[in-house]
């Protein structure tokens, strides 16, 4: 069995949520008390916080740089940046080391494309709505990305920071998202992307108005099948 590399704690809600996903993937693989060969590296999610605010996702990219290259020195075959927002930098965390970086947009990208949906709606961080990296990416694909209104962004955006990684779920906000859903849904969205891997504490993505595709379960599964080495593995790896 390859080791899995997280550099997580961003937040450690969805790192958690890793965590428990790659564990019971394995065992129901292998059977019996089968676990995971894993390694975490989980930073201040507050240090990273701070930076995304500032905007310097170049010292951003050093902090998560750094983590990686003690991953792979501490055996890790593969790395997983185990948040959707700071793929923003993930390629300049894989040119750190010369163990791939497993992507999450590309991971997610393929199962929209495997079950024929094109035109999903993100959920996720104001940084990841914005900033342009994950449509353009997904575009790579043939994936056209629908993203919420202005207030829409600032409801999704406040959940997750506010409520989701500090552990707070609320009833009020599921509403909220379902109402985004819906309304993109009129647009012509064919499909969902829980696009923050905290959404999934809050979202069951079998229970929408749409397809749901949760980026986490979706990493997750990458990482497995990489360290079964059972099916080709899309990855990003500048080094």
């Amino acid at each position: 069995m390859r080791t899995i590399g997280f550099i997580g704690g961003m937040s450690f809600e969805s790192s958690a949520v890793y965590y428990r996903l790659v564990n019971e993937m394995v065992r129901e693989r292998l059977g019996g008390l089968a676990s995971a060969e894993l390694l975490m590296h989980s930073v201040n999610f507050a240090d990273i916080v701070a930076l995304q605010k500032a905007g310097r996702w170049s010292d951003a990219a050093a902090r998560l740089g750094d983590a990686a290259i003690r991953l792979q020195i501490g055996g890790a075959d593969c790395v997983l940046i185990c948040t959707n927002t700071m793929h923003l930098i993930a390629d300049d965390v894989a040119s750190h080391i010369s163990v791939p970086v497993i992507n999450i947009i590309d991971e997610t990208a393929a199962a929209l494309k495997a079950s024929g949906k094109t035109r999903p709606l993100l959920l996720a961080t104001r940084y990841t709505m914005e900033h342009g990296f994950y449509t353009e990416r997904m575009d790579r694909h043939g994936i056209s990305v629908i993203v919420p209104q202005s207030d829409d962004r600032t409801i999704v955006h406040d959940i997750i920071f506010n409520e989701l990684c500090a552990g707070t779920i609320l009833d009020s906000s599921r509403e909220k998202l379902m109402a985004i859903i819906e309304r993109a849904k009129a647009v012509g969205a064919d499909s969902v992307i829980l696009g923050c891997t905290e959404i999934c504490l809050i979202l069951d993505p079998k229970a929408l108005p749409l397809p749901g595709f949760d980026t986490t379960t979706i990493h997750a599964q990458a990482a497995v099948a990489f360290a079964l080495e059972d099916e080709p593995m899309r990855a990003t790896n500048a080094a």
